[in-house]
């Protein structure tokens, strides 16, 4: 029997003879109050419901919403999109350090699951009306890259928060190889791409649903025992001010825009770069039809998926491994990664001309290093910014990393490309080494990205002081 704290009784809920309730638990030695009264129906369902809103739970259903996040992202991507959401990502931190977050992030989803479904019926006479509707989309999912991290990091601390952060920010590299598969599956089973924006709408109708009833809406800086410290909010450019102060900031966010160019330029340019290799070794021919094979992006998609998966998971195990020989763990494990990454996404351009299998290869370790960071990243931003600032944080991170990273990554890298072969336009073997040649920019700026969480590390454990004194 389990005591509602109205003074109802419920049934059933559990089979041990201590008494629980919905605040604690109560002795064995408690028996049923004659003042109690049945459960109306109602008062079942909620306090099943409360039962059901477990840390872990909405924690799960806040990563299934990232993965739909950046499937939906990756299914078609495109410029209007990243720049509607680099615009309303400032908006959106804002509100979510001062209102229900998880009633934003609901409405959010519930939006761009409904503009994306209705952008599929968009016949191509009326492409401008598409274009807007992909700028609307955007604004809908800034607002969940903004908010849904900071309800994580209220929810867990320490090695437990690392572990649910990577398991979120899974949803990055998962999503969008799924979005690449899902969009160049359904161009090749129904001859349209736009079925493929008939898939991920269902799903994120189903995850605002359930973040609505499973997750809960935690006091900010309860994890972190801030709760009570924590007296007012101060204004938003009082927070601004505070975080271009914040040195483990500014460069853990000028890291992530490192990353994020290099993985905007390689969502765009590489399964294109590995089939004109294929042609250089002439064992596939030059496309000259609508549409083209799309193996190289379902394999590109593939890897992308596996590593990852892979790279979160030794993302958190290595940090929580190095937090035991030095605080400074964070910042030095992503540069580590970040810099061995850079190793290995050079070797692609070298070996490609001569194996694609051997390309793949070092593609897939590069991604793995690369993916190393993105849940550490955050991490770091959980331990070095106030909780009522996180939202604002989380927001202008995802800015300055669409700023410059992939808003300008994949148009950069084609102008360069474009403008190296325009001599040889007629060789084949021009136009995949220029291709290469300007692909090698990500490598360099992911040595840069390595440099900037080095002096990350630098100043981590002051900003953390400093953070936890406020």
């Amino acid at each position: 029997m389990c005591v509602e704290s109205d003074g109802c009784e419920i049934e059933g809920c559990s089979s041990s003879d201590e008494v629980h309730t919905l605040s604690g638990s109560m002795s064995p030695g408690l028996k049923s109050n004659p003042d109690l009264h049945p459960c109306k129906p109602g008062q079942k369902f909620r306090a099943a419901l409360l039962r059901c809103r477990s840390p872990a739970a909405a924690a799960g259903i806040l990563s299934f919403g990232n993965v739909l996040n950046y499937m939906d992202r990756y299914t078609v991507a495109g410029k209007i999109f990243i720049c509607s959401f680099m615009v309303a990502a400032p908006i959106f931190g804002y509100l979510g350090d001062r209102f229900n977050r998880k009633i934003i992030l609901s409405c959010g989803i519930f939006f761009w699951s409904a503009v994306t479904l209705s952008s599929s019926f968009i016949t191509k006479e009326y492409y401008w009306l598409f274009v807007l509707s992909r700028g609307l989309v955007g604004i809908g999912e800034s607002s969940y890259s903004s908010i849904s991290p900071t309800i994580i990091g209220d929810l867990f601390t320490n090695n437990s928060r690392t572990m649910m952060l990577s398991v979120f920010y899974l949803a990055i590299p998962l999503g969008s190889g799924l979005g690449y598969i899902l969009g160049s599956s359904a161009k090749e089973a129904a001859g349209d791409w736009h079925w493929a924006l008939r898939v991920s709408p269902v799903l994120g109708m189903t995850a605002g649903t359930l973040i609505l009833f499973f997750v809960p809406e935690p006091k900010r800086g309860h994890a972190d025992q801030l709760g009570r410290r924590i007296k007012h909010r101060t204004s938003w450019l009082c927070d601004m001010k505070a975080l271009a102060k914040n040195r483990s900031y500014v460069f853990s966010s000028l890291a992530s825009a490192a990353v994020s160019f290099a993985t905007g330029g390689f969502g765009m340019w590489i399964p294109q770069y590995l089939f004109r290799a294929q042609v250089v070794q002439k064992t596939a021919e030059a496309c000259t039809k609508d549409v083209c094979s799309s193996k190289d992006s379902l394999i590109f998609g593939a890897i992308t998926c596996v590593t990852g998966l892979l790279g979160v998971v030794i993302g958190a195990a290595t940090t929580r491994l190095c937090r035991q020989r030095t605080e400074r763990a964070d910042p030095l494990v992503c540069a580590v990664s970040m810099l061995g990454s850079a190793i290995f996404i050079c070797l692609i351009f070298v070996v490609a001309k001569k194996s694609i299998v051997g390309a793949y290869v070092c593609i897939f370790i590069g991604e793995t290093l690369l993916f190393l960071n993105w849940a550490i990243t955050a991490d770091i931003l959980m331990y070095v910014v106030i909780p009522t600032r996180r939202a604002t944080a989380v927001a202008f991170q995802g800015f300055t990393s669409h700023l410059l990273g992939d808003a300008g990554s994949p148009y950069l890298i084609g102008l360069i490309s474009d403008a190296l072969q325009e001599s040889y336009a007629t060789s084949v073997l021009w136009q995949f080494l220029s291709l290469g040649y300007a692909l090698m920019l990500c490598p360099f700026v992911i040595v840069l990205g390595g440099m900037f969480f080095l002096a990350t590390a630098l100043f981590f454990l002051d900003d953390r002081d400093k953070a936890e004194k406020q």
